[in-house]
């Protein structure tokens, strides 16, 4: 359970940022093929887990491009370990973090970032000091979402880490284990566990976004 909460927080943690940058650049950009960027956002959200599990585990072996690049130069083996389990998680959840974002900026209103242009702030400076502060209650879904998603992450990683305890032996994987070890007293544990944690947040969240953000 404790690794499970460090893969989800790290997840969401590296996705942050980069859920930021994408969804503004989504948001402003006028390019055509923006919509290229938009469809490998959502990917992960159409694909079946095995499917993505199994091209990164092809691109992560020691006989893969970025896999042997990694192993030779850095000494760095992502195949069943903990860095190739948490680079699965934050391409699994990245349309988790994007969209929420990318919608949130999509609904304020476009005199507020004109405004700001119009002050002299640039467009990073408008990001940070004018569009983020506004769009809060979709931040928090975007983080919410990403840290419970990476929470029940099972057939990515699955592919990635396998099964090693300590390593990559996350509780959707031990849950797993014991049920098909017809071991259901302890699968229970693990099952209600991993729903009262995850209803806990969502409730959380949701309460606070409603009561001291409000609701767009």
């Amino acid at each position: 359970m404790l690794l499970t909460f460090k893969l989800a927080l790290l997840t969401t943690c590296i996705l942050l940022p980069i859920g930021i940058f994408l969804g503004f650049f989504l948001y402003c950009s006028q390019k055509t093929w923006k919509i290229f960027i938009e469809v490998l956002i959502w990917l992960p959200l159409v694909l079946p887990p095995t499917v993505l599990g199994f091209y990164l585990l092809m691109l992560f072996s020691p006989n893969g491009g970025i896999g042997s690049f990694l192993l030779q130069n850095f000494n760095l083996k992502l195949v069943f370990s903990f860095e190739g389990v948490l680079i699965a998680s934050v391409i699994f959840g990245l349309p988790f973090m994007v969209n929420p974002i990318k919608s949130g900026l999509q609904s304020l209103p476009d005199q507020l970032k004109e405004a700001s242009f119009v002050l002299g702030m640039g467009r990073i400076e408008t990001l940070f000091k004018v569009l983020l502060p506004n769009i809060k209650p979709s931040l928090l879904l975007a983080c919410m979402g990403s840290f419970v998603h990476a929470i029940g992450e099972f057939g990515v990683v699955m592919m990635i880490g396998g099964n090693i305890q300590g390593q990559t032996r996350l509780a959707s994987i031990a849950l797993y284990d014991e049920v098909e070890a017809l071991n259901y007293s302890l699968a229970h544990q693990y099952a209600l566990s991993l729903f009262l944690v995850c209803f806990g947040i969502l409730f959380l969240i949701l309460w606070i976004n409603k009561k001291y953000l409000g609701e767009r």
